[in-house]
């Protein structure tokens, strides 16, 4: 089989390019716009890597969605900083340079694995959210929050609609709040725009204290991304058919927590580590800080995201199985030897 995975230099990318190539057989073509997470692959015949801008790219995009089985079009902006800053370029590269990639699987009668997002919930009042019972419930417009949301679900229902009428064969996988090595780089940690472990790290580092966006009190159910890849494999594997046309959460309702009692245990994994006490640093340390402050006003806030993960369960046997605090402590390790790389440059 031959995967075509667009983004292949992202968190998702990079970890899922390692478990196709030591796990099975097939070919990857890859693209992104960096490449220092997958550079141990270049001399894998199996793995073929293009430099190159989704946005202007597309006759080798669309070479390769016709040359390839499966397509995962995995490039996004997903971090609330920029979606509150720059709207318009989260719809344009979100929205709809990944419909571009969308009608080149309709036109070449390809599987795609679409990344959806557990945003699209937004702040649905369920317990659990369900993949095809629960309300999508956004904010008011002015909340420019939610530009990332409803592009990631409209895509959603284009896609589902190319199903139905064009016989487009699909997946719908929404990751929830997955964690672990990779997640961001440093440089975006450093610009505030990073997602909320690695700004974490990267303040504890820098030592500075963790924000606390209106008090921390949202809560999150965080997966580890190699369960997480077990799931993704799952689907990716396919066997019998059973993930066409269907919509599948993965993520850990068991490891739900608040931003805070995040914030608390990288503060309890930092305070301890061998790098801190050997270089000297100083201790964690939370401050309160009021959202329009840090994001803007455009911001809006989801007080729960729980996913129900029954279908995977009960389709592909997913079992998340890594504890938070392990998946911190991998997530704190990778951002230190990041660190201690570029000190070395």
């Amino acid at each position: 089989m031959k995967v075509l995975i667009l983004g292949v230099n992202g968190f998702i990318g990079s970890h899922l390019t390692d478990r196709i190539l030591s796990e099975t057989t097939w070919e990857i073509r890859g693209m992104d716009l960096a490449k220092n997470k997958v550079t141990e692959h270049f001399d894998n015949p199996r793995f073929s890597f293009l430099h190159g801008d989704i946005s202007t790219s597309s006759e080798w995009i669309e070479y390769q969605v016709h040359d390839c089985n499966v397509v995962l079009p995995l490039v996004a902006i997903a971090t609330p900083k920029v979606y509150v800053t720059d709207p318009l370029k989260v719809f344009g590269l979100d929205f709809e340079e990944n419909l571009k990639v969308v009608k080149y699987c309709v036109k070449h009668h390809k599987r795609i694995l679409f990344p959806s997002t557990s945003e699209v919930y937004g702040m649905c009042n369920d317990e659990e959210f369900d993949e095809e019972t629960s309300q999508f419930v956004t904010g008011p417009v002015p909340m420019t929050r939610w530009i990332y949301s409803t592009s990631k679900q409209l895509l959603d229902r284009v896609i589902w609609s190319y199903g139905q009428q064009r016989g487009l064969k699909f997946t719908l996988f929404r990751p929830f709040n997955w964690v672990g090595p990779r997640l961001d780089s440093l440089k975006a940690a450093k610009e505030g725009s990073s997602r909320l472990a690695t700004q974490f790290a990267w303040n504890l580092l820098s030592g500075k204290p963790l924000n606390l966006v209106d008090g921390g009190n949202a809560l999150r159910c965080y997966c580890d991304i190699d369960d997480a890849i077990d799931g993704l494999m799952s689907i990716l594997r396919n066997e019998g058919g059973k993930a066409d046309g269907k919509i599948f959460n993965i993520g850990n309702p068991q490891n739900c927590l608040s931003v805070r009692e995040i914030a608390e245990l990288m503060i309890g994994i930092w305070d301890v580590h061998p790098f801190r006490l050997e270089r000297g640093l100083p201790q964690g340390s939370v401050v309160d800080v009021v959202s329009g402050e840090y994001y803007g006003s455009g911001y809006q806030d989801v007080a729960r995201r729980v996913p129900s993960i029954k279908r995977m369960q009960e389709v592909f046997g997913f079992q998340p199985k890594t504890g938070i605090t392990e998946s911190l402590k991998k997530m704190l390790d990778s951002v230190i030897d990041e660190f201690m790389s570029l000190e070395k440059m």
